[in-house]
């Protein structure tokens, strides 16, 4: 075990950095994780005699930093000893497997986290008093059916739009009457529109989903569509899909416009 757990401690370290992997005393089977790009918490990680032959335990934290959200430590415990199961194989290190696959769906963890904080900020700077705001007559939605993905559920829709300041009322309007899409975790937009005199405009906006909004703008510009917005929105059920949420948010998008006659194959391209 001792040759075992060594040349883990050496090829993790050399691979993300000294500090990485350390035992918590000298000759210690017990060491401390600490994941790269993650800084929130800390692993403690214990290793059995015969390991690799039987993989190791994640024992809990061994720390967590003062300003980390609450339940940081436990989800990530839960979500490590989650992932060791699907990558451990008996008589093979797995730490480098383990970081590797846990990366992105820690990314997706903190854009959840900071989206939810920032929900919580925007309620609580409310006014008080309530005020009458015009959002405008009810947008033009055609709303694909929701997809369901490990208990996720993302629903696209599409709208026409003649100008940004038209596609910015229509998700106003969106968060302002349905209570529903604005307690979502993400309400991804995108638009691409012909304005006048030749000129064109394109915008996306991820709300907390790191490059999502950017994706669907793409498979707009791939699809030739124009003077159409897209919204995809997004429940996180619980469990973290990692990169595969980019998959299922681009085919929300793609339903919607594809409903909506939007897409050039579709016969029907928006037109101002």
């Amino acid at each position: 075990m001792e040759d075992s757990l060594n040349d883990e401690l050496t090829s993790i370290n050399s691979i993300y950095g000294d500090g990485t992997l350390v035992q918590t005393t000298p000759n210690s089977r017990t060491c401390t994780l600490k994941l790269p790009s993650y800084s929130a918490a800390t692993l403690r990680i214990e290793f059995a005699e015969n390991y690799p032959e039987v993989p190791p335990s994640i024992l809990g934290t061994e720390s967590v930093a003062n300003d980390a959200p609450k339940g940081t430590g436990t989800r990530l415990v839960e979500l490590t000893r989650e992932v060791l199961g699907r990558v451990y194989q008996p008589g093979e290190a797995c730490l480098y497997d383990l970081i590797e696959e846990i990366g992105p769906l820690l990314a997706e963890t903190e854009q959840i986290d900071a989206s939810e904080r920032q929900k919580e900020a925007d309620i609580v700077e409310q006014p008080s008093i309530n005020q009458p705001v015009d959002i405008g007559p009810e947008p033009p939605w055609i709303v694909a059916p929701p997809i369901t993905e490990k208990k996720s559920v993302f629903l696209g829709r599409v709208a026409m739009v003649h100008s940004p300041a038209q596609a910015k009322q229509y998700l106003q309007h969106l968060l302002a009457t349905d209570k529903k899409a604005s307690k979502a975790t993400h309400n991804i937009v995108a638009w691409r529109i012909h304005g006048d005199a030749g000129a064109s405009f394109q915008d996306c906006d991820d709300d907390g989903e790191t490059a999502a909004g950017g994706r669907i703008l793409h498979l707009m510009q791939l699809m030739d569509v124009w003077d159409v917005m897209v919204v995809v929105t997004r429940w996180y059920g619980g469990i973290l899909l990692g990169p595969d949420r980019f998959r299922v948010i681009n085919n929300a998008a793609r339903d919607a416009l594809q409903l909506g006659g939007c897409a050039k194959d579709g016969g029907k391209k928006g037109r101002r």
